[in-house]
């Protein structure tokens, strides 16, 4: 595996990853724009400018005929939209790869952005699955990032709300193109077995026209919440369990902690023999399913536990789960479990390289923030972790004072009044 970097005239950064090993190949196009970027009245035109490139560019008149293009090469069109960024991709046939760079490039540079009214009634159709019978939210995710961030741009859904999707406008539409989609806001990642220099030739034919403006956009600092622990419980009559959300703000991955968090959350959870399945689910039998996970972005991160269980269980499980949390910050990991944790987050960087996708995230996302880090170069730092390293770690992150707690489930006030007395004895670091 070769990794370069090159900069076209206009300012694109272009990432490539020689992969001589491999039989597919894999183009992808981030772009540093994201919910937390959009004023609140124009919530999720991130989101619906996603959609809208899909209806067709300059040289593809529509999706049919843009889809096809790409299809016949291999490959299908794809986009995603993030709270910080998003990224449009594609699987390719090493033979095929200008295709991709033709259809990406005309898609993202000249989008005919029509059929504006049938993609809005798509969306507030798509938006459905985030709300009960009476229109509320009761998306986990939306509920749980709206209780930490509060009124900072983080806290928007990425696909905005019904109000705001219907006030968005084809001007609107164009001016946020204009604004994020220039070549310095964008990173173009091409993986593959290719030769280096014609994924550059390509890159500069197809995505030199992008205009060079497009300077990332300033994001607003987040300032940490009061002290908590804070409960935000959603009410769900029609929920057969109550979903639950335990979320602890965390360093940013180019933080030096972050290598500590990453062995700390595999100790608790990557697969049933780690600390939290073992003790909730294997044990105990609380719940049929558990997960820990980091959510990044680029200026900080969280750690969160979520579980499902039915809705009477719901202190228990709780309380399981931060004896697990309490008695791992306590304690810390044993030299059996951060050995083999190591040993698993090595492993998982070497699957890395069998997939053009992990690949295209790792060089090509990475890079809309800061220079990627090689393979090597992390796997040095988690290698160097001590246990001490994970109890100093975890004892700042994994606190009651840093705890964030949304459930969506039944129960009104008094429920949410009981579970904030309980959230705050949880045995965990004050």
């Amino acid at each position: 595996m070769i990794h370069r970097k090159s900069l076209l005239p206009n300012g694109l950064r272009v990432v490539s990853v020689q992969t001589p090993h491999l039989h597919s190949a894999m183009l992808a196009v981030y772009v540093r724009s994201g919910s937390r970027h959009e004023a609140p009245e124009l919530m999720g035109i991130s989101h619906f400018l996603e959609h809208m490139f899909f209806r067709g560019s300059e040289r593809y008149r529509d999706t049919v005929e843009m889809n096809a293009r790409v299809e016949d090469a291999g490959g299908n069109l794809n986009g995603v939209t993030t709270r910080d960024h998003g990224y449009y991709y594609t699987p390719l046939h090493p033979s095929r790869l200008e295709v991709g760079f033709d259809v990406l490039g005309d898609m993202l540079a000249a989008p005919r952005l029509v059929e504006v009214e049938t993609e809005r009634q798509i969306i507030l159709e798509e938006m459905l699955d985030e709300v009960d019978e009476s229109g509320r939210d009761v998306d986990i995710d939306n509920l749980s990032k709206a209780a930490i961030f509060g009124s900072h741009g983080l806290a928007h859904k990425i696909a905005g709300t019904p109000k705001t999707v219907k006030r968005i406008g084809l001007e609107d539409l164009r001016a946020h193109h204009r604004r994020m989609y220039g070549a310095r806001n964008l990173v173009l990642a091409c993986v593959g077995p290719g030769e280096q220099e014609r994924v550059e030739e390509l890159a500069l034919a197809h995505f030199g026209r992008l205009h060079p403006g497009g300077d990332p956009p300033e994001e607003e600092p987040f300032a940490s919440p009061e002290a908590g622990p804070s409960v935000h419980l959603v009410d769900n009559e029609d929920s057969q369990q109550t979903e639950m959300r335990l979320n602890f703000l965390a360093p940013p991955e180019h933080h030096e902690d972050f290598p500590a968090l990453l062995l700390a959350r595999r100790i608790l959870d990557d697969g049933l023999s780690s600390r939290l399945p073992f003790q909730v689910i294997e044990k105990r039998g609380l719940a049929y399913a558990l997960h820990a996970g980091i959510d990044t972005f680029s200026d900080l991160s969280i750690f969160e536990v979520e579980v499902a269980c039915a809705h009477p269980k719901v202190p228990t499980v709780l309380s399981a789960i931060a004896d697990v949390l309490g008695g791992f910050v306590t304690d810390g990991p044993t030299a059996e479990e951060l050995d083999r944790a190591k040993r698993r987050y090595r492993m998982g960087l070497e699957f890395a390289l069998d997939s053009t996708s992990d690949l295209a995230g790792w060089f090509g996302g990475s890079e809309l923030w800061r220079p990627a880090e090689t393979f090597e170069e992390r796997l040095a730092k988690v290698d160097a972790v001590t246990a001490s390293d994970l109890v100093r770690v975890c004892s700042r992150i994994v606190s009651r004072s840093n705890l964030q707690l949304t459930l969506v489930g039944r129960g009104g006030g008094r429920a949410e009044q009981k579970l904030r007395r309980q959230a705050a004895e949880l045995p965990l670091p004050l």
